[in-house]
């Protein structure tokens, strides 16, 4: 891990204040105080636990515990190294193998596990799963497929009509693992947070959302008004920033991962929770809070390592040819 100087976290504050400013993040007259971070806890200028800096989230834990592990949460440190080092042969990257050239080399799911050696980043239900659909939405999800609208970020696996068929992800509207909530996926594992005393804004390298979550105490925004990253709302429970988001949009899913989206973000509660464990690590975790869509809440923890990488901009939409070339492909197709 690297230590970060002084110096280099006065800089990196000094630009997340200038960065917050450019994202019209004004300090309100009367804005509840920020929660005053323990002692040990690394603090802002005005005393709030300081989460801001780059984090690496990246992880070879899978987020749902393998089947045949069943009630295994935890692995002893031996099984531990030989589940990293098959994985590691699987994907082609093990320095050790007679070769290491991988077709995508620029893919970068981690290579280490998390150090608690946990089996799933779920963390509850206890045995590390997503749970089961209620019946209503399995009955829902059985008859609309992925048929329109097309929640899936990536719809390899489903038929493409039209443009409007493509996976979210690939028409650049949201990103493969930004969320929220954010989970591992298979490159841009990163996460930049700024502060002021009334805001927290949270950006993931991946399709360059931010979250703009206010801290004043003013309510989520009317039912009728949805949005793809839905309303977030933070506050301080002693050292960990708290944001709770509602009022997303029906076209993403109430839980996606790249592959798949399970019932509509229209029925999501989401609560996620940020706490700075030491000067290297931020714990995020995350609870599902949608019995329309799940029999059950569920809830992971996923530690994030602090980075002195820069961020860099995952220009989607500037640099997104695929859906043209398919488009003139099918327009040549039909000349001839």
């Amino acid at each position: 891990m690297i230590a970060t100087s002084r110096e280099a976290r006065g800089r990196l504050n000094r630009r997340c204040r200038t960065l917050a400013v450019s994202l019209g993040i004004c300090l309100a007259a009367g804005a509840a105080p920020a929660q005053t971070a323990s002692p040990a806890m690394p603090q802002t200028a005005w005393g709030a636990p300081d989460l801001g800096g780059i984090w690496d989230f990246r992880t070879m834990t899978p987020l749902e515990r393998p089947r045949d592990l069943a009630d295994t949460a935890v692995w002893t440190p031996e099984e531990a190294a030989a589940y990293e080092q098959r994985t590691l042969e699987r994907r082609g990257r093990n320095p050790l193998a007679p070769s290491s050239v991988h077709a995508a080399w620029w893919l970068d799911n981690g290579t280490t596990l998390t150090d608690d050696r946990r089996t799933s980043l779920i963390t509850e239900p206890s045995d590390g799963r997503v749970p089961a659909l209620t019946p209503a939405a399995k009955q829902r999800q059985d008859a609309h497929g992925v048929r329109r609208p097309v929640r899936l970020r990536q719809s390899r696996n489903s038929p493409a009509v039209g443009p409007e068929d493509l996976g979210i992800g690939e028409r650049c509207l949201i990103g493969f693992s930004s969320g929220p909530p954010i989970t591992p996926s298979a490159y841009n594992n990163n996460l930049m947070v700024f502060q002021t005393p009334d805001h927290v804004a949270l950006l993931t390298e991946m399709v360059h959302e931010v979250r703009i979550v206010p801290l004043d105490g003013r309510p989520h925004l009317d039912d009728g008004v949805r949005q793809w990253l839905g309303d977030s709302r933070g506050y301080w429970e002693g050292d960990t920033l708290v944001v709770d988001s509602t009022n997303f949009t029906p076209n993403v899913g109430s839980f996606s991962t790249l592959g798949n989206a399970i019932g509509s973000g229209e029925t999501l509660h989401l609560i996620e929770r940020f706490t700075r464990v030491d000067d290297e690590t931020l714990l995020y975790e995350f609870t599902i809070d949608d019995l329309h869509t799940f029999s059950e809440r569920f809830s992971a923890a996923l530690p994030m390592r602090r980075t002195d990488a820069p961020l860099y901009e995952f220009a989607c939409h500037e640099g997104n040819r695929g859906l043209e070339g398919i488009l003139r492909g099918a327009r040549a197709q039909e000349r001839h």
